[in-house]
């Protein structure tokens, strides 16, 4: 569980690339301390587990499912990407639940400034956007952002200068790809609505059955 509030910038150091899969090497100091093999540490958002580290680097598998759903299949040595570790159990909640697992991707389809506040626009698909609301908490690149507005394939965030700093996103461009994690309240309760509709399994008992078995 993590809370959406980026610790450091990590460096990607080398990537040994698999048929469908990568294994990551990410330069970084912060995250290194305390770490041990199994830890897990947000990049880009994406919950991923430490399979090996050094005095100044971690190394982590990334599945192909991972890398279908997340922009992790565009990093390359030297791409910087957002790292937070797991928090612990009495740490002051900066920002909002994050599980690290990517609901969708969205597009950034502009950025403009307005006085201390850069306006980010990100587009995304229908089953992305059902879950945005105004006002909402979404992670991007697993950064902890509220939504400022809300259109029917946009939503827009308000970025200022301290996230800026600490954060990839003002170092993406227009048509660069972001991941998003939104609030799972709005996926349980989505769930829950829904589970009913669904087609039951229809019992082996019937009339027929209870005849051939001498029962009728």
């Amino acid at each position: 569980m993590f809370t959406g509030l980026i610790e450091e910038i990590g460096i990607v150091d080398k990537i040994v690339k698999g048929i469908n899969s990568s294994q990551i090497t990410v330069k970084a100091q912060k995250v290194l301390e305390g770490i041990h093999l199994g830890d897990s540490i947000s990049t880009n958002g994406v919950c991923l587990t430490v399979v090996d580290f050094g005095k100044n680097t971690f190394t982590i598998d990334v599945m192909p499912e991972t890398m279908r759903r997340s922009n992790l299949k565009d990093l390359n040595s030297g791409s910087r990407v957002n790292l937070e570790r797991a928090m612990k159990l009495g740490d002051r909640f900066g920002g909002h639940i994050v599980s690290g697992h990517i609901d969708g991707v969205g597009i950034i389809k502009g950025i403009e400034e307005e006085d201390n506040a850069t306006w980010v626009s990100i587009e995304s698909t229908y089953e992305v956007m059902k879950y945005i609301i105004n006002k909402g908490s979404i992670a991007i690149d697993g950064t902890s952002l509220t939504v400022a507005l809300v259109d029917d394939n946009i939503f827009k965030v308000s970025i200022i200068p301290l996230t800026k700093e600490e954060t990839i996103l003002l170092s993406k461009k227009v048509g660069n790809e972001v991941n998003l994690e939104f609030d799972m309240v709005g996926k349980y309760i989505e769930r829950f609505m829904t589970f009913e509709k669904l087609d039951q399994p229809k019992s082996l008992i019937d009339i027929n059955f209870l005849k051939e078995n001498g029962f009728v």
